[in-house]
């Protein structure tokens, strides 16, 4: 059976510590439903440590029996809140990677040498490498053996600065992820409306800008992986 790696935040704060963030957990469960019958899963988290949820992402439990079902599930939720450090993952064991958001991977994905090990050895190796939201963080910085950053001439997406000033959050961020994804020479794309879906497929590489894009990742990183 083919294995997806599902990385995870392990920070619980913005820049303002009183102010809690951590995992979008609805950018868990929804990916880990629609990919769980028929690949196997892993999770890592930068430090391997504890995985904070974010208080925001649970109103969505309000509106998602899904949700509802995943949270109440006290099996699942330990599991989620148990990840591999990378220092225990094998990247050719893996097809697919697929990072979630939430703002608290802002503080923890971006530069991780150790999750981007992992990223490059699974891409070069010919496998998929996936994001949403905020953590496409874990991307931007990312090179290549060659050198090449992975997202230079890639057309991506991720949470763009109209959707973090509508949330007031914008201030409390280390950086613009918008601007960041530009940086090293991505063509980044966003939906006409914040908050809306858009998911961008570039080769093997796919992203999402939302959480409301989730569903559509998961339904490319499958349709990709059936190829294979």
């Amino acid at each position: 059976m083919k294995k997806i790696l599902m990385v995870v935040t392990n920070h619980k704060s913005l820049g303002d510590p009183s102010r809690e963030t951590g995992l979008w957990l609805s950018e868990f469960t929804k990916f880990y439903h629609r990919v769980k019958h028929t690949f196997a899963i892993d999770i890592v988290s930068p430090s391997g440590g504890e995985v904070p949820i974010d208080p925001r992402s649970l109103t969505e439990l309000l509106v998602s029996k899904q949700l509802r079902n995943y949270y109440n599930d006290q099996t699942f939720m330990e599991w989620l809140k148990q990840p591999y450090s990378p220092g225990e993952i094998n990247p050719s064991d893996y097809e697919a990677i697929y990072f979630a958001g939430g703002h608290g991977t802002m503080w923890d994905f971006p530069k991780n040498r150790e999750l981007q090990a992992i990223t490059r050895a699974i891409y070069e190796n010919g496998g998929i490498v996936a994001a949403v939201c905020h953590g496409p963080s874990a991307l931007y910085d990312l090179q290549l053996t060659n050198g090449n950053y992975l997202l230079a001439g890639k057309t991506v997406t991720g949470y763009s600065d109209r959707e973090e000033k509508a949330m007031m959050l914008f201030k409390y961020l280390p950086f613009s992820l918008e601007d960041k994804l530009k940086a090293h020479g991505a063509d980044y794309e966003q939906a006409a409306l914040p908050f809306k879906s858009c998911v961008r497929k570039d080769g093997r590489i796919v992203t999402g800008q939302n959480p409301a894009s989730t569903k559509g990742v998961a339904k490319h990183v499958v349709a990709l992986l059936n190829q294979t």
